[in-house]
């Protein structure tokens, strides 16, 4: 684990007593740190879609006893893109006032506060306000994740961003799984199936705020380093090419993901699957992520360019979308195995992102416009999945477009996988 810088101040170490065994401690306390930074980054990784995979497998449910339409339930589904986008854009500024550790702390806190209520919403108005505010903590978190393990973990980037990106997939793959059969196991009930999911992000943000106050790096102005780090000389993103690209490629696999995960479950169950086989096939979508984002991110950060990721990636959701359209039922689980392949963009989308800064602020600055812009052009895509579904009764056009989604994807993606840093396509604006 690299070391972590301590926050020890210079009158401390001139008015206190040296010890002479004052060397191993201090190494020790910075390797405890590291330690507790990273368990908190995978904790808080669990946490980040909870919120969005609980809620596909009992959306039926949901839709019954809030009177939702097909339409609203896919802006349901679009909500995520709209709080990824609106807070995303908000996190680096966020952090230079406060810290990162501990604006990530309180995005923990939303998400904790925002699945517990919206499981007693009596309305589709409230539980989708209750929902974004789950949504707009992870959307600061998403952001500023990457730029923590920049700033502690520069040596490890690969190894962090794997460790996050699986953590990530696990936390997905687990709420798909074990929703159903936790909420049948508590009597059925729709609401105590979803407000489970307050618990582990509790826990998460108990760690975090141990983490803040260990570190006392995460507290505003007073602690400028950690402002600094996070917000850093001011970029014009919007002059590099290599930014726009990553933000499409991040748009078209957002709208790939988040489609995939509020409907999925309905595809199944409307082509006979029942409603907790769906749940462990959209489980197994997300779970084929873990491993893969163990392995990806290492693979991509040896390597100068990750052409050859994005083609593989965006073959496999191609095949995985024909077959749904095929033989949804009959080759489920391949179906499912090959669209959880294509869903492994994102742990390589956010390695291209700390790869394409030379700093931290860098990243800090293109995680916000990248996620900021591509979960922005992602919002029609899941409402436009509900749309075509309610319009034509049935998936073939809706699977069609998903398909045909990753061709851009795989073009884009090409463009943004090549060897480049941002710094040196922009001229840095005037403080």
């Amino acid at each position: 684990m690299a070391p972590v810088p301590t926050t020890e101040t210079p009158r401390e170490a001139t008015t206190a007593p040296v010890p002479t065994t004052a060397g191993p401690p201090s190494a020790a306390r910075r390797n405890a740190l590291g330690a507790l930074l990273a368990v908190a980054v995978a904790l808080a990784a669990v946490n980040l879609r909870p919120a969005v995979t609980s809620l596909g497998p009992l959306l039926g449910r949901v839709r019954g006893d809030l009177h939702m339409s097909p339409t609203v339930a896919g802006l349901l589904a679009a909500v995520p893109s709209v709080c990824f986008a609106v807070f995303g854009f908000a996190a680096p500024a966020l952090a230079r006032r406060f810290g990162p550790t501990l604006v990530v702390a309180a995005g923990t806190g939303a998400i904790a506060a925002g699945v517990a209520a919206r499981s007693f919403a009596g309305s589709t108005g409230v539980f989708l306000a209750l929902t974004a505010v789950a949504l707009a903590g992870v959307a600061v978190a998403n952001v500023l994740i990457p730029v923590v393990i920049k700033r502690y973990f520069p040596d490890r980037v690969g190894p962090m961003i794997g460790l996050y990106s699986m953590a990530l997939s696990a936390g997905t793959a687990l709420a798909a799984a074990v929703t159903v059969p936790l909420t049948s196991a508590m009597g059925g009930g729709w609401r105590l199936g979803l407000g489970i999911w307050a618990l582990p992000a509790a826990v998460a943000l108990v760690v975090w705020l141990v983490t803040v106050v260990l570190r006392r790096d995460g507290r505003g102005p007073a602690t400028g380093a950690a402002g600094a780090a996070a917000g850093g000389q001011r970029l014009p993103i919007v002059r590099s090419r290599t930014a726009w690209a990553l933000a499409l490629f991040f748009g078209c696999q957002a709208t790939g993901a988040y489609s995939t995960m509020g409907w999925i479950s309905q595809i199944y169950q409307d082509a006979g699957v029942s409603a907790s086989r769906s749940g462990l096939l959209l489980a197994v979508i997300m779970v084929i992520g873990v491993p893969v984002s163990l392995v990806l991110p290492n693979l991509a950060v040896r390597r100068g360019d990750q052409r050859i990721f994005v083609v593989v990636l965006a073959a496999c959701g191609i095949a995985g979308y024909l077959g749904l359209m095929l033989a949804p039922a009959g080759g489920a689980w391949l179906w499912a195995l090959l669209v959880g392949l294509s869903n492994c963009a994102f742990p390589l989308v956010l390695t291209m992102i700390g790869l394409r800064a030379r700093t931290s602020g860098g990243v800090a600055q293109l995680s916000a416009f990248v996620q900021g812009v591509g979960y922005l052009l992602s919002i029609p895509g899941p409402i436009l999945v509900g749309t075509l579904y309610q319009s034509t009764g049935g998936w073939l056009l809706p699977l069609a477009f998903m398909a045909a989604l990753l061709v851009p994807q795989l073009l884009i993606g090409l463009r943004a996988a090549r060897n480049r840093h941002i710094e040196d396509e922009v001229t840095p604006a005037t403080a």
